[in-house]
């Protein structure tokens, strides 16, 4: 494409992995090769973590108890109200307990395949190895796990997989594990390692000689705005669906503190990988507010079909078997309704567009469990899914053991985010980046129950060891609130506060979000083209200038105002789907969870262009409305070949 949209910068690279060793040795090389940072010294030295989620309260807790100073912020009331708490499914670790032939390698393959090859090996390899290691902390924190009649902990599989490898609590494996991050943490609260700021929300980063010393924050009950400094900065804030509008993502998720950090210089990398996850309860009205995810595990179990023939309107109950379409059984073999997420949300919007969807609006297609119900029994089904039918059946109305459930996709996670090294650092020193927030581990798509993998082993086991190379350069000279940089960036931030307040205009912010989220759908949601993205790119700035013009804020900034806070949210939100948009319309190919109907094989499935996209797209935040700069990070693959995906 043209660069009227872009500009084209030097490269980037990955200095911090040490490729003289093979892959396997490179994470206890790093490990050995990191500075270290005695006791003593680190009770002199400061770490800000920005999130209370998997990622940022397992860092919190664990650098806290390395004897680092900790200052946490988090918006909600509670640490354990992060959105983690609300992953459902179960989280991946290569412990082989079924013998099934799984392993460490195995883990890597299976997350670089699946997220299309567009993943660093580096950095997967090394989330694969440390997986094993997460399982054990969480068990020995008091983490239930299912377990099988031997006393063992049981495993399930997941999307994009052949062995059982996922461990799991019911339907709500992200509480249980946010509840051992988050008494971790307390225990450091409570013996004064770390110091809290709740219902506290980051509005900007502080960059003193370009390093990250601090944030602006807002106090969202108080309306105060303040400044915090610390020796290195730690974002653990969750990702960015929410610029959807409709996601599977809690309303209070957002992009603001990456956004900030972005717009103070940290390269924001692949953002148009966004990923739809298959199994929500579909849509129900034009005015929902948010979408409710089923988990991916119910297709351990259930059996995804829709009926052979267009508008077939009958109770699914009175479908013969010979009359009903297993789409994903049919068409791969292999994995069958366990195929990765971008396949199947694929397969389920082609089978809805064939005029074979199901439900009030034909934008749905069946998820049964019949057949499980019939081989296993009610009570098995009800132990390991009970609280998630349970919801079904309070959203919907309709019992899921009697009738089958209905489904769509839905934006769920951002496999986009931060660029991060090897060290988890990004393009600002000081600053690091964990969990969903950074882009490192997942390709252009996720696989099911690495979420939470992730997280925990950027919390627990990756980040606190390489912040002490950095901070092994420490203490930093002393940064105060007078300082140029603090002041600069706390009056930018009051600036904004005031110009948002003062518009007055005529429009919610609420409809400017919903417009955005829906133009978004349409135009750079499960497909994308050249047309349709140009057109987005057309109106994104148009709406951005509306906002901004004609945006009504109500309320004051020194009180608790919720309508404040989502209107600097949306402002955040329109620039980066701005960003989403070029990247997308940049990467002229297909690649897992971003589709662009110019590129696919004759069976429709994801076409990828490796000799022109092999590679890591980190974009550059210029000012005064220039074309964000784009600097690419080549991908090399030593020891998973390049491949066209095949799940058949």
């Amino acid at each position: 494409m043209s660069l009227e949209l872009f500009s084209v910068g030097d490269p980037i690279a990955d200095t911090a992995a040490p490729t003289d060793v093979p892959i396997g040795e490179r994470w206890s090389e790093r490990k050995f090769r990191a500075r270290l940072v005695n006791p003593a010294n680190r009770r002199k030295l400061s770490v800000i973590v920005v999130g209370t989620g998997l990622a940022g309260g397992s860092a919190a807790a664990t650098l806290a108890e390395a004897g680092y100073k900790v200052k946490s912020f988090w918006f909600q009331d509670s640490p354990r109200r992060a959105h983690s708490v609300a992953a459902q499914g179960g989280i991946n670790a290569a412990k082989n307990y079924r013998n099934d032939g799984d392993s460490v390698h195995r883990l890597f393959y299976d997350t670089v395949k699946g997220g299309d090859f567009r993943a660093r090996e580096n950095n997967v390899h090394r989330l694969a190895e440390v997986s094993t290691s997460i399982i054990d902390q969480c068990v020995a924190q008091g983490v239930p796990f299912a377990r099988e009649y031997g006393g063992l902990l049981d495993n399930r599989s997941f999307g994009g997989t052949q062995v059982s490898r996922t461990f799991y609590a019911r339907g709500q494996t992200g509480q249980q594990l946010l509840y051992g991050a988050y008494q971790a943490l307390e225990r450091q609260i409570g013996l004064g390692n770390v110091e809290t700021h709740p219902r506290t929300e980051m509005l900007d980063l502080i960059v003193v000689d370009g390093r990250a010393r601090g944030i602006v924050a807002r106090d969202l009950i108080t309306g105060q705005i303040s400044t915090h400094f610390a020796d290195a900065v730690v974002l653990g804030s969750g990702g960015y669906s929410n610029v959807f509008y409709l996601s599977t993502n809690a309303k209070g998720s957002n992009a603001t503190a990456i956004w900030r950090a972005h717009k103070k210089g940290a390269y924001f990398a692949n953002p148009c990988y966004t990923q739809i996850h298959p199994t929500c309860i579909p849509v129900a009205g034009e005015y929902q507010s948010k979408l409710t995810l089923m988990s991916e595990s119910l297709r351990n179990d259930g059996r995804v079909w829709v009926p052979k023939e267009r508008g077939d309107k009958r109770d699914p109950r009175d479908i013969p078997e010979a009359e009903r379409d297993y789409f994903l059984e049919r068409k791969y073999p292999a994995f069958g309704n366990l195929v990765p997420r971008d396949i199947a949300s694929r397969q389920a919007k082609n089978a809805c567009d064939e005029g074979r969807g199901v439900g009030p609006n034909g934008l749905g297609v069946y998820l049964d469990l019949t057949d499980a119900i019939q081989r296993l029994g009610r009570p098995a089904i009800e132990a390991k899914y009970g609280n998630l039918l349970d919801m079904y059946a309070q959203i919907t109305g309709e019992d899921p053991y009697a009738t089958p459930m209905r489904i769509y996709p839905a934006v769920h996670y951002t496999m986009g985010g931060l660029w991060v090294d090897y060290d988890l650092q990004s393009s600002i020193p000081g600053m690091f980046v964990i969990g969903e927030a950074n882009f490192s581990d997942h390709g252009a798509n996720r696989l099911g129950a690495s979420a939470l993998m992730q997280g925990l082993a950027d919390g627990y086991f990756v980040l606190p060891t390489t912040i002490a190379n950095y901070l092994a350069d420490g203490p930093f000279e002393k940064v105060d609130e007078t300082h140029p940089a603090a002041v600069e960036a706390r009056q930018a931030v009051q600036t904004q506060t005031e110009k948002l307040l003062s518009i007055n205009g005529t429009r919610t912010v609420a409809s400017f979000h919903r417009e955005l989220g829906r133009l978004m759908w349409d135009l750079c949601g499960m497909e994308r083209s050249e047309e349709s993205l140009r057109k987005a790119l057309d109106r994104i700035p148009e709406l951005k200038q509306e906002f901004w013009t004609n945006v009504k804020v109500s309320g004051e900034q020194g009180t608790f105002n919720q309508n404040l806070e989502h209107a600097g949210r949306v402002a955040d939100f329109i620039e980066l789907a701005e960003l989403m948009c070029v990247d997308a319309l940049h990467r002229n190919e297909s690649c897992g969870g971003h589709f662009r109907v110019e590129s696919q094989t004759p069976e429709g499935e994801a076409l990828r262009d490796d000799e022109n996209y092999a590679y890591v797209a980190a974009w550059e935040y210029t000012p005064d409305g220039t074309p964000p700069v784009l600097h690419r990070e080549a991908l090399e693959y030593e020891y998973v070949h390049l491949a066209q995906r095949s799940y058949k």
